[in-house]
This record gives C-alpha cells, sequence and structure tokens, in this order.
C-alpha cells in the first residue's frame, strides 16, 4: 500500500513533540524497531537514524535538506541511510516540482507497528475469572480472546496499534451509513446507542467544545494492564471515520483518558 503522496509540509512542533513524548515514554535504553511492508516482505528498521527519519516522513513529504535539517545528522550519513531504505523499498522519492536538481523523499511501504520489549503483569486468570462470573457469555469470551492475545503480542514486543487503527477506519467507514444524521445531537446519540448496543461501553457527551466524550467499560481496554499509553487504538479509528466523514473535512481523534493508564474509564478528544 502506497501513502499518499502531498505536498503538504509537516507540521515541525508536531514531529518534535512525537519524538520527545517517544523518548519519554520508553527512555532511551530501549531500542525501537519500526516494521514496514514492502513488495520484497517486511522490513525491521533498527537503526535509531532511519527511525527518526521515517517518523518525520509519516508526518509528510520532506525534501533531502529538510530531512538533514530537522534530524540533525550530517549529509552523508543522511544519503547513505536514504539510500538504503530506496533500495529496500521502504521509501522513495520524486523530482521536486520547484527545482528538477532535488528531490522528494516519501514512505511508499505500509507502516505495520513497532517492536518494544515491556514488562507487563500478565493475569490471565483475571480474564477467566470475569468470564466466568458472566455465566459464559459468549461476548466476554470473545473479549478474553482479544485480550489474551493482544497482550501475549505485547509481552513479545509487538504493537499492533498501527494495525488496529487502519481496521477501526474501515469499520467507520461502513458504520457510518448507520448512523449519519444530519443533526448533530442525533448524530452523537446514534453512536452512543451502537456502542451500548454492541457491548462496546456506555458512551457520554462531556463536551461539545472541543467535542469530548468518555467509554466506560470499553470493550478494547479495560481488561487490559497498566501499559502508560492509551491503548484505544481500534475505537480511535472508528471515530475518526465517523467525524471526518460527518464534518467533511479530516478530524483529529486524541484519547486523553484510558483504562491502560490507569483510569476509570477512556476519554476521546475530537477536533
Amino acid at each position: 500500500m502506497k501513502m499518499e503522496k502531498t505536498n503538504i509540509k509537516p507540521d515541525r512542533n508536531i514531529i518534535n513533540k512525537d519524538i520527545n513524548e517517544n523518548n519519554h515514554v520508553y527512555g532511551s535504553e530501549n531500542i525501537q524497531i519500526e516494521l514496514f511492508a514492502t513488495p520484497k516482505g517486511v522490513k525491521a528498521v533498527k537503526s535509531p537514524v532511519r527511525v527518526k527519519i521515517l517518523s518525520m516522513l509519516r508526518e509528510g513529504d520532506l525534501s533531502f535538506d529538510e530531512i538533514v535539517k530537522f534530524s540533525g545528522r550530517a549529509k552523508s550519513t543522511v544519503s547513505s541511510h536514504l539510500k538504503s531504505m530506496s533500495r529496500e523499498g521502504i521509501i522513495s522519492s520524486r523530482v521536486d516540482p520547484y527545482d528538477a536538481r532535488k528531490k522528494i523523499f516519501f514512505i511508499q511501504s505500509e507502516y505495520i507497528g513497532k517492536l518494544q520489549r515491556q514488562q507487563l503483569q500478565e493475569d490471565i486468570s483475571a480474564y477467566i475469572q470475569r468470564y466466568i462470573s458472566s455465566e459464559n457469555d459468549p461476548f466476554e469470551f470473545f473479549r478474553l480472546i482479544f485480550h489474551t492475545i493482544r497482550i501475549s503480542l505485547l509481552t513479545q514486543g509487538v504493537d499492533i496499534d498501527p494495525i488496529l487503527h487502519e481496521a477501526g477506519l474501515k469499520v467507520g467507514k461502513a458504520l457510518y451509513e448507520k448512523v449519519k444524521d444530519p443533526e448533530r445531537d442525533n448524530f452523537l446519540g446514534n453512536i452512543a446507542n451502537f456502542w451500548e448496543t454492541h457491548s462496546l461501553g456506555t458512551v457520554e457527551v462531556k463536551t461539545l467544545e472541543p467535542l469530548t466524550i468518555s467509554v466506560q467499560d470499553c470493550f478494547e481496554c479495560s481488561g487490559l494492564p497498566y501499559l502508560g499509553r492509551p491503548a484505544c487504538a481500534f475505537d480511535s479509528g472508528i471515530l475518526e471515520s465517523l467525524f471526518s466523514l460527518y464534518n467533511n473535512e479530516k478530524a483529529r481523534v486524541k484519547e486523553t483518558k484510558c483504562y491502560a493508564l490507569g483510569d476509570k474509564y477512556c476519554r476521546f478528544v475530537i477536533e
């Protein structure tokens, strides 16, 4: 899958913020590995320099000089990494429309996720007890399977949030026809009814400006151990699709509270 090519320049404040947050969460002593699906197979990017370059390119296309400037690396170093990633099919380039002597670089592969070793306190017995107390509710058994698989992947260092987010975007697009309504209150009510009817959680609108909603008993994360970061990538993807379609422009969804952060509910801010 190729990324959409655009001349829109990424927000430098966002780039620096994301990089700083990433360092804060995981710590400088940890090694992060980015995974990309290319026509030649899955490629694992381990080099911190390449990880940094790719994190910038995920925000938007960049020229060689911009990559050098914002990565803080020497031209020869950046050039070497760009050539290697181009050969591997992770990135590609096109001629700068404003200067034929220069190139614009972009990611042409599909971002799968990252590998990051985390020490998680896994307690599968807690999920089993929850299932037993539910009087063998099939839905609770599905929740047990979903959470067990997800925790098992996390303990092996596999972060599947990008995949869950992409799936959520597709679900939201299909769901929109069912919940859409020209009146915003009705639209929000339809979303809340869908969440509750399908046991995804209890949705409550907290504020309208900015639009903030909370989800109690969130299906996606209420049984997860403390991760130190939001974990509702699937729900975020659904909400992003729904409100992007409703507003006829790209919506930005930020999860500010989550069970995986130790909170008692999940909270999403939609802008």
